[in-house]
C-alpha cells in the first residue's frame, strides 16, 4: 500500500512537471493568465471593503479578521485546487469514455486524473490569497502566542485537505451521477464563498451543516477562531479548535474509500 502510494505521489508529479512545462513555454500567456487570476479573485474582496465603508463590523467581524478568514479560506482552496481541481473533470471523461485509457495505465488513476491539465495559472488565486492573509495579520489586533502562530500554517494545510477531500468525493459521485460537476461545484467553490465570510451571519443549521456534515468549517472557522480569541461561536468543545488536522486526514481516508467505490462502479460508456 505505501509502496503504491509513493509511485502514485511519483506518477503524479511527472504529470505536473509535463504541463508545467507545457504552460511555460507560451509565457506571455501564462503571465496574462496568472495576473488575471489575481485581478479577478482580489475583486471579491474589493467588494467586502466597499461594505465596511458603509459599516464597522460585519457579523461582529472587524475587517482585518473578516480578510483573515478571507485569506486563510482562500488560500486553503487555491491550493486544493491547484494540487486537485482537476477532479472536477471526472464526468466528461465518464461521458466519452476516456477513463478507460486510465485504467490501462500503470499508474493509480487518482493521481492521473488529479494531475490532468496541471494548470499553473491557478497560482495566481494562492498569490492574492498570501498577499492578503499577510495583510490581515499584519493588521489583525491578536494576543499572539506560539500556539495561534502556528495554528496559521497548520489550519490552512488541513483546509487545503479537507477541499481535496471534498474535490476527490464530487469527482468519484461523478461515476454515478455522469454529469455533477454544479453540484460538486457547490461544495467547493461554494462552500469556499461562504467561508470567507464570519460564521456569524448565516444560520444556526447551515453552520451545523457546514460542521458535522461537510466539516468545512474545520478550513477557516474553527481555528480562525481560536487564533481571534473569540471563544466558542459553533457550540463545540475546546480541544475542536485543533481538530483540524485530524478533520482533515479522516477526510482524506474517507474521500480515497468514496473515490475507489466509484472507480470499481464505473461501467465505460457502453459503446
Amino acid at each position: 500500500m505505501l509502496a503504491r502510494t509513493l509511485w502514485g505521489l511519483r506518477a503524479y508529479g511527472f504529470i505536473v512537471r509535463m504541463w508545467v512545462r507545457s504552460a511555460l513555454a507560451y509565457r506571455a500567456s501564462f503571465l496574462m493568465m496568472t495576473l488575471g487570476g489575481i485581478a479577478m479573485t482580489s475583486l471579491d474582496f474589493v467588494a467586502i471593503v466597499i461594505m465596511f465603508t458603509h459599516i464597522e463590523e460585519l457579523g461582529g467581524f472587524s475587517l482585518p479578521e473578516v480578510a483573515f478568514l478571507y485569506g486563510a479560506s482562500s488560500a486553503s482552496f487555491g491550493l486544493a485546487d491547484l494540487l486537485a481541481g482537476s477532479f472536477g473533470r471526472v464526468g466528461g471523461r465518464v461521458r466519452d469514455g476516456t477513463v478507460d485509457v486510465l485504467l490501462v495505465r500503470p499508474v493509480p488513476v487518482s493521481a492521473q486524473v488529479a494531475a490532468d491539465r496541471f494548470a499553473l495559472h491557478r497560482v495566481g488565486r494562492l498569490i492574492q490569497a498570501g498577499l492578503l492573509l499577510g495583510w490581515a495579520l499584519w493588521h489583525l489586533e491578536a494576543a499572539w502566542t506560539p500556539g495561534r502562530v502556528l495554528m496559521v500554517p497548520v489550519m490552512v494545510v488541513s483546509g487545503a485537505l479537507i477541499f481535496a477531500a471534498v474535490f476527490a468525493v464530487g469527482g468519484a459521485f461523478q461515476f454515478w451521477a455522469r454529469d455533477a460537476s454544479e453540484v460538486q461545484n457547490a461544495f467547493t467553490y461554494g462552500g469556499q464563498t461562504m467561508l470567507q465570510y464570519p460564521p456569524t451571519v448565516f444560520g444556526r443549521e447551515l453552520v451545523r451543516g457546514a460542521t458535522f456534515v461537510v466539516p468545512l468549517a474545520f478550513v477557516n472557522w474553527v481555528p480562525a477562531l481560536y487564533v481571534l480569541g473569540r471563544g466558542d461561536l459553533l457550540g463545540l468543545p475546546w480541544w475542536a479548535d485543533f481538530a483540524s488536522p485530524a478533520v482533515a486526514l479522516v477526510s482524506v481516508a474517507v474521500a480515497g474509500l468514496v473515490w475507489r467505490a466509484g472507480l470499481r462502479g464505473y461501467v465505460s460508456t457502453g459503446s
